[in-house]
């Protein structure tokens, strides 16, 4: 066993929080060669999963898919605990069909410690960072709770909801960064004393119920995809045993029990300060909504194949600990159901994400960056996507490379970050397919093309990850270029065929590409005019099946791109004075002012700035000499 190094007297990066932001920054920058610390209020919880026990779903996957491409490791850590893998949306088009994995808690827990753990340049603290160190104007490490000073040349705050975390259940309310967890008090003060300015939000989960009270028999079983599809291009198969889920509704009787709390629900009463999650609502928020909804979805899911709870997805709630069991029992097949934990709801602190620059690094305090739910995000995997782009950009800016920006084009995590640091957000943000307008780009399937070379180049891509891609590269150059090529002619012997495969026999010779996109045509039928195909890897038939079928599709997505990075091409000084800008109303200027776009393009995505406004700016820049 290889003895790690002592205690550096300095870091090159602090990583504050070890949920999904904080334990992937920590692994790529110290993958990266950066001496990193991990600081936690609790080393026992590293890695764990504070709400559902499931990673991915509707545009979450796409992210998860990403930061397996670009060499991160959510994707390897699901795959390896992951006990039921479902893909979404079969039945619509290639660019919303996301992957989503049920997860062993503890399983999970077991592999991302051991990542850490053992991972070269990377120590772990436990201790609650009370407050950060500043010297020069520049962000030089933190001091905790026990009294320890700790340097670093950067620091990245990834604190979910531990900052002045709250917890409500029913009336009832104390200190928590999550059940079971203390919060972190002293932070919030540190960062506003910098001059940050902070807001409230609030989040919720559901109680947890004891396995071996729950009648099954009366649910509607949810197997998984048989075979498991892993999320990470680096496997091909997923080593757990896999497990179904179970489908029960609310009903009538379960919301009077509910509406009977109202009166002592924190949420109608005013207790609660923070603004909750608009597309995860809590149940009696549902039932308050929807009085013309007779019942709602509720998800019974395991928490890990020996665990001796189940989480009932559908229903977090903050009710008093009386209704929760009222509404639990009412429910078909958890009528006899122990509760093991409540249901709760928690309100936190976190800094308004228009006081970031793009790379993450707050505009106040160089060396001072922040990821995760700290920013206003909703999810796991907007968590991990933005701890990974904050780590990659601390190593650019200490080796004194570019910063790591993608474009909207390029991933969903691009995505993410522009809406953050461009509109800010005022309620959990959570990712959805329609928030980027070049989603037809954004596939599942071809993540691995968009960014694995990106990877590579940063160093996080290994040379088995790269080995991989390039087979998956060539293979589908080679099959794309044969459905480009091979022409069949209807003469009878292929006339036959093409009745025994179902297609539809054109009037004269055609392309592969053109029977490919024929309606029902799937390209493993076209074997039979091409043997080369049954060498080909599965996934890669089916990236090459949605580039041919849909390519009059993606060629127009490409021209839009292209006329959209005109703009971004034009780089906005970053002194520019925008109250000196002729035309630009009040508004505007303060509006700029207070995000200070980089490009033209993320200035045009600020809400409230008109297309007027960007000429007058266009203007401006060409009497500067900027364009």
């Amino acid at each position: 066993m290889q003895i790690k190094a002592p205690f550096p007297d300095l870091f090159d990066l602090i990583v504050v929080g070890a949920g999904h932001a904080g334990c992937e920054a920590a692994m790529a920058a110290s993958r990266l060669g950066l001496k990193t610390l991990l600081l936690t209020i609790n080393a026992d919880r590293i890695g764990h999963l504070s709400c559902n026990p499931a990673i991915g779903g509707l545009a979450k996957g796409h992210m998860v898919k990403e930061i397996d491409a670009l060499g991160g490791m959510m994707g390897l850590w699901a795959d390896a605990a992951g006990i039921q893998f479902r893909l979404l949306n079969t039945r619509k088009g290639p660019a919303v069909r996301s992957s989503r994995a049920q997860i062993d808690r503890t399983e999970y827990m077991r592999v991302v410690q051991k990542s850490i753990f053992s991972q070269p340049n990377l120590w772990v603290f436990q201790d609650t960072a009370d407050s950060i160190l500043t010297e020069n104007g520049q962000a030089c490490g933190v001091k905790t709770q026990l009294g320890e000073t700790i340097r670093s040349k950067n620091v990245l705050l990834t604190t979910g909801t531990f900052l002045r975390g709250l917890i409500h259940v029913g009336l009832d309310n104390f200190s928590g960064g999550r059940l079971g967890d203390p919060a972190s008090n002293s932070l919030s003060d540190s960062l506003r004393d910098i001059g940050l300015e902070l807001g409230r939000l609030k989040t919720g989960t559901t109680p947890r119920l004891l396995k071996e009270s729950i009648d099954f028999s009366k649910m509607e079983i949810q197997p998984g995809d048989d075979p498991p599809i892993p999320f990470s291009f680096r496997n091909k198969t997923v080593p757990m045993p896999q497990v179904p889920c179970y489908l029960t509704y609310t009903n009538p009787e379960a919301h009077e029990v509910i509406r009977s709390g109202f009166d002592r629900s924190p949420m109608f009463t005013g207790k609660i300060e923070g603004t909750g999650a608009r597309y995860c609502p809590s149940i009696e928020d549902k039932v308050n909504r929807f009085p013309e909804k007779d019942r709602h979805q509720v998800f019974v899911e395991p928490e890990g194949l020996d665990h001796p709870e189940m989480y009932p997805s559908g229903i977090p709630t903050s009710l008093p600990f009386d209704v929760q069991k009222k509404m639990i029992a009412a429910i078909v097949g958890l009528e006899n159901a122990q509760i093991v934990r409540p249901g709760y709801a928690i309100e936190y602190d976190y800094a308004f994400p228009t006081q970031l620059k793009p790379t993450l690094e707050t505009k106040l305090l160089p060396g001072l960056f922040l990821a995760g739910q700290i920013n206003g995000t909703s999810g796991y995997e907007e968590a991990a996507g933005q701890g990974l782009w904050a780590a990659i950009n601390v190593v650019s800016k200490l080796q004194g490379r570019d910063p790591f920006l993608l474009s909207r084009d390029q991933a969903y995590i691009a995505v993410l970050v522009d809406d953050l640091v461009t509109k800010g957000t005022l309620e959990p943000y959570r990712m959805f397919t329609s928030r980027a307008e070049h989603r037809l780009l954004l596939r599942e399937g071809n993540a691995d093309e968009r960014l694995t070379e990106i990877g590579r180049d940063l160093g996080l891509v290994d040379d088995e990850q790269w080995n991989l891609y390039c087979v998956k590269r060539d293979q589908m150059q080679i099959v794309l270029q044969a459905m480009k090529s091979i022409r069949i002619n209807p003469d009878a012997a292929n006339r036959e065929i093409m009745k025994d495969i179902g297609a539809a026999i054109p009037g004269k010779g055609v392309e592969l590409a053109a029977l490919l996109r024929q309606p029902q045509m799937e390209i493993g039928k076209l074997a039979i005019f091409y043997p080369g195909l049954t060498e080909m890897n599965d996934d890669v038939l089916k990236e090459a099946e949605i580039q041919i079928r849909y390519e009059g599709y993606l060629v127009k997505q490409e021209e839009l791109v292209a006329k959209f990075k005109l703009m971004e091409d034009v780089r906005l000084p970053s002194d520019l004075d925008y109250t000196t800008v002729y035309g630009l109303t009040q508004e505007v200027q303060e509006k700029l002012t207070q995000v200070l776009p980089m490009t033209l393009g993320q200035a045009s995505r600020i809400s409230g700035i008109t297309p007027a406004a960007i000429n007058c700016l266009e203007i401006h820049l060409k009497k500067l000499g900027v364009i």
